[in-house]
């Protein structure tokens, strides 16, 4: 097929690859991919922090600005360490993908936004979205970037927000050789002139008895006289030869610690990966190399002095007098650290400059993946690659002192023209001398300072090095250059440690240390940590002229103690004003803005800016829509959550909310239909104001069916009528062990779902654990299917391959576990190829 074609012109490409450890691809899925739906589970921290970041996206918050033809979708929500959460989303302009207009929201497990970035501001209303050059001759255009082209992909119109302006392009998707390495690019093809505007590649070349680490405990799998190199306790994670599939044998015992060797290769790859997957989990707080429990698989037997990561799976060649494999702790982790890299927000640029933050990563996390593991063996050196010696002149980089190997230590305007490898200089050396200091003794080496950097930097540790960095990488954007990483890592070091710690200013002290300044309103380091949020409800409205718009301007306490904040309001029509009561609040207290538009405004819809001073300043925005129609008033219902599960003879809650959308406030009378037999709805009040809310309780019979039921909510008020939708679940009191969930999840290419059931059955789940899948997708072969428990084990259900495509349909499974019988499950779904997509209709779990 030719999706899988695509991907695998990389294993025949690798014995024309050159020399280097190189950078990971820009983006899990292609840049512009429809994100997945995501939903959310009411009381878990990981909600709240989706539910507050969109919150943050509507109004607008800070960073988040946005034009009036664009949107944003969230892609995913990733803890961290310190209980923070990294919420990431999607823009498009117009309906259409937009490559560069990522942003992020940081919260914490309180619901408080504490930070927003973007890759880019509001992109202006006059971008064409009318392609003047077809697809046909953008990829043609495209393939002038390889010597040898060996499959292409349909383009897909996008509109590329890198560079001077935004542009409308075509990304067309090549694969072949390109300067004699092996080369999947994304090209963006200027689809107004036919010129390329901007490209990226996805291929950066980058108890067991192995060569480097001797007798070692890996994780495989497994029984009896059958077993396999693949890691049961950490999905996705496997290794084997350059035809994908993982080695196996009849013992669990592995390799014999030859350096030639392709099993002993694999016992080194994994017994650094498996070091790697828990360092993130037990000093960085990070779940998985993707941040969601996954791994990637790794190949060895590479035909070339080479490493790489594709954008799929890590492969390890050998060095150059073919007597030892490239699979020593520090290159697997950098491997696998460019996979962390492109599964952190933002993905990856284009540039040199970011290709060399992308390096950096790379080393920086095979750094502290080989201090976490402390194998004597390799002690941490904060050196790459010098056990494997890979082309007979020792170690590939250096880290305390990138120039003793001819790479800059510290940051010039050059480094945007620099070759990505060398681009990592100055990052490895901030790193070196923010874990370690410029001198830091106990046989630890000196680092040199650049000039106009501080006298000295005292060295925080490499565990709470690492801390801030991934910190950093997690509001990550495609814009990332140099100041960024300084501004994030900054960003992050007082989100983890506080704005009166050493480690701020060691972050800091670091940066100037390695010449990169600071951007503009970088927080300084040893002042009050008290901060606030600021939101509005709702964040857009109408008025005519002569008549009023109210919004709620609600503030929140993030750090330290409350303030006073005061508001104002800019963007104002001609002859409208704003006011508010109160103008100034408490932190942690909210006020009324009345918006009065004049007689003589004009109509239109005009982004107005809430402007909250403190401390620090933080901006919301409200659209209002001036129309000369009469004045109209109406209202908005809505149910939080919107759906539930009880047993037959139980009932379930959910809060009817109201808001005023239009013209004064009116009574809202509250009626439900649709109720499954044997089931009453109370609403305790049975009518409000619009504004304010109600609490509906549906009381089920011991007899009613069990079955998924939409219940419509009904508010009818003086001038319209609306409906929301509650879908209740009745279990049977009986055969109350089948836990459902119908929710739709898009499956995107190259993408992860994961869809949640709660489950309230009591004592041991019966194994097998039976499971009904039911998946509307082109090609079932591209489908990884996994179950997670609810006590965190992982068990494969279907896994990938095949030479043909089928529809998927319905599909049942029975599935060995042992485990207790409530919690939540989650099934996974990975979409591993590229070209066909689908989704997940629903699936059920017998326990």
């Amino acid at each position: 097929m030719k999706r899988k074609a695509l991907l695998a012109a990389v294993v025949g490409m690798a014995t024309a690859a050159t020399l280097a450890l190189q950078a990971p691809p820009a983006n899990a899925a292609p840049p512009g991919a429809t994100p997945r739906k995501q939903t959310t589970r009411a009381g878990d921290p990981a909600s709240l922090a989706a539910q507050v970041a969109d919150k943050a996206i509507s109004s607008q918050l800070d960073e988040l600005t946005r034009g009036p033809d664009e949107a944003y979708s969230r892609v995913a929500v990733t803890p961290g360490a310190a209980d923070m959460y990294y919420v990431s989303y999607e823009r498009t302009y117009k309906g259409l993908p937009m490559v560069g207009g990522d942003a992020v929201v940081v919260t914490d497990a309180a619901g408080n936004v504490r930070d927003t970035v973007a890759a880019a501001g509001p992109t202006p209303s006059d971008v064409p979205t009318n392609a003047t050059i077809s697809a046909d001759r953008a990829t043609e255009v495209a393939r002038t970037r390889l010597s040898r082209v060996d499959d292409t992909a349909a383009p897909r119109l996008v509109v590329l927000a890198w560079g001077e302006k935004p542009r409308l392009t075509w990304d067309a998707m090549v694969s072949g050789i390109a300067e004699g390495k092996p080369s999947i690019q994304h090209v963006f093809v200027d689809a107004r002139t036919g010129e390329i505007a901007d490209s990226y590649d996805l291929v950066r070349a980058g108890t067991g008895n192995g060569y480097y680490y001797g007798q070692v405990t890996i994780q495989t799998s497994g029984s009896g006289s059958s077993y396999s190199m693949t890691d049961s306790t950490r999905p996705g994670i496997q290794c084997g030869g350059q035809n994908g599939s993982a080695y196996t044998g009849t013992d669990d015992a592995w390799g014999n610690g030859s350096g030639t060797n392709l099993e002993t290769a694999c016992v080194d790859a994994l017994y650094g990966v498996q070091r790697e997957w828990d360092m993130l989990r037990d000093w960085l707080g990070r779940n998985g190399i993707n941040g969601s429990g996954r791994g990637f698989p790794i190949r060895v037997g590479l035909n070339d002095v080479n490493a790489y990561w594709n954008g799929s799976y890590t492969n390890f060649g050998h060095n150059q007098a073919n007597n030892r494999q490239a699979t020593p702790i520090d290159v697997v982790a950098h491997e696998f650290g460019h996979a962390i890299f492109q599964t952190t927000p933002g993905g990856a640029g284009s540039g040199n400059e970011n290709g060399g933050i992308n390096e950096g990563t790379g080393d920086i996390f095979g750094a502290i993946t080989e201090a976490y593991a402390a194998h004597p063996n390799d002690p941490a050196d904060y050196l790459v690659g010098e056990e494997v010696d890979l082309v007979g002149d020792g170690p590939i980089r250096n880290m305390y002192n990138p120039s003793a190997l001819g790479d800059p230590n510290c940051w010039s305007s050059s480094i945007p023209s620099t070759e990505v490898h060398a681009a990592a200089g100055p990052l490895n050396h901030w790193f070196y001398l923010l874990a370690e200091g410029n001198n830091p003794g106990g046989g630890k080496p000196s680092s040199p300072i650049c000039s106009g950097g501080p006298s000295s930097v005292t060295g925080i540790g490499i565990q709470n090095a690492g801390k801030i960095f991934m910190g950093a990488l997690s509001r990550k954007t495609s814009s990332w250059r140099y100041t960024n990483v300084r501004a994030a890592s900054v960003a992050a070091a007082i989100e983890l440690f506080g704005a009166n710690s050493a480690q701020c200013n060691t972050t800091k002290a670091a940066w100037s240390a390695v010449s990169v300044a600071a951007m503009s309103g970088e927080p300084a380091c040893g002042t009050s940590t008290s901060d606030f949020s600021i939101s509005l409800n709702p964040t857009s409205g109408s008025a005519t002229p002569g008549g009023q718009a109210t919004v709620t301007v609600s503030t929140q306490t993030t750090s330290g103690s409350a303030q006073t904040v005061s508001l104002s309001a800019s963007g104002l029509p001609s002859g409208t004003t704003a006011s508010f009561n109160p103008s100034s609040v408490t932190s942690g207290n909210s006020s009324t803005l009345t918006l009065s538009v004049g007689s003589s405004t004009a109509a239109g819809t005009y982004n107005i800016t809430v402007t909250g001073t403190g401390s620090t300043t933080h901006t919301a925005t409200y659209a209002l829509t001036v129309s000369s129609n009469p004045p109209t008033r109406d209202f908005s219902i809505s149910a939080s959550p919107a759906s539930g599960t009880v047993q037959a003879g139980s009932a379930a809650t959910t809060t009817i909310g109201t808001t005023t959308t239009a013209g004064t406030a009116q009574t809202v009378n509250l009626s439900a239909s649709g109720l499954p037999t044997g089931a009453t709805a109370a609403f305790n009040p049975a009518s409000v104001t619009s504004g304010a809310s109600s609490t509906l309780t549906i009381s089920t019979a011991p007899t009613t069916p069990a079955g998924n039921y939409t219940v419509t909510v009904t508010g009818t008020g003086v001038t319209a009528t609306h409906t929301a939708t509650y879908a209740l679940t009745v279990q049977s009191t009986s055969g109350g062990r089948t836990f459902t969930n119908g929710t739709n999840y898009t499956i995107d290419d190259w993408s992860t779902i994961q869809s949640p059931i709660t489950s309230t059955a009591t004592g041991t789940a019966t194994s097998p654990v039976k499971l009904s899948i039911t998946i509307s997708h082109t090609c079932a072969e591209d489908l990884d299917i996994w179950l997670r428990g609810p006590n965190g084990t992982w068990y494969a259900v279907d896994r990938y391959g095949g030479t043909t495509c089928t529809q998927y349909g319905t599909r049942t499974f029975s599935v060995p576990v042992s485990q207790q019988a409530a919690g939540t499950w989650i099934l996974e779904i990975e979409d591993v190829y590229l070209q066909d997509t689908g989704y997940l209709d629903s699936w059920s779990i017998t326990v």
